[in-house]
């Protein structure tokens, strides 16, 4: 169970699949739509999607071969639950912000106030 969450959770997989959620693509359009992934990450990402039966691809026999890359149906049932998730993350990306501030300054307030005690301890 954790290795499949693990797979469909990893950082680009997510946004494949969202991706993918809008319809069959070429691997240059997903390399587009997807901005700051590698080729070989997208390359490796989709293989194994591919490999969980979470993406299927086609290759056309033509000069140059197309490739094309979609959900299947197990990939189509993650639609609902990652809309939730994407959905949740819309509405709280400002909490989330606020809280890792307050995080950040409640961190450095410790640091500071240690600060003499670690130059006491040194001595």
């Amino acid at each position: 169970m954790i290795e499949v969450l693990g797979r469909i959770s990893g950082r680009w997989s997510l946004y494949v699949i969202l991706a993918l959620m809008q319809g069959p693509m070429r691997f240059s359009q997903l390399r587009r739509q997807l901005e700051g992934i590698s080729q070989k990450m997208l390359t490796q990402t989709l293989r194994e999607l591919e490999e969980d039966g979470i993406v299927h691809r086609t290759v056309t026999p033509i000069i140059p071969p197309r490739v094309d890359y979609e959900l299947t149906a197990m990939g189509r049932e993650l639609q609902e639950p990652l809309s939730a998730i994407h959905d949740w993350t819309m509405r709280n990306r400002t909490q989330v912000a606020r809280a890792r501030e307050r995080y950040a300054a409640a961190r450095a307030e410790e640091r500071s106030q240690m600060a003499p005690l670690r130059h006491f301890a040194s001595r």
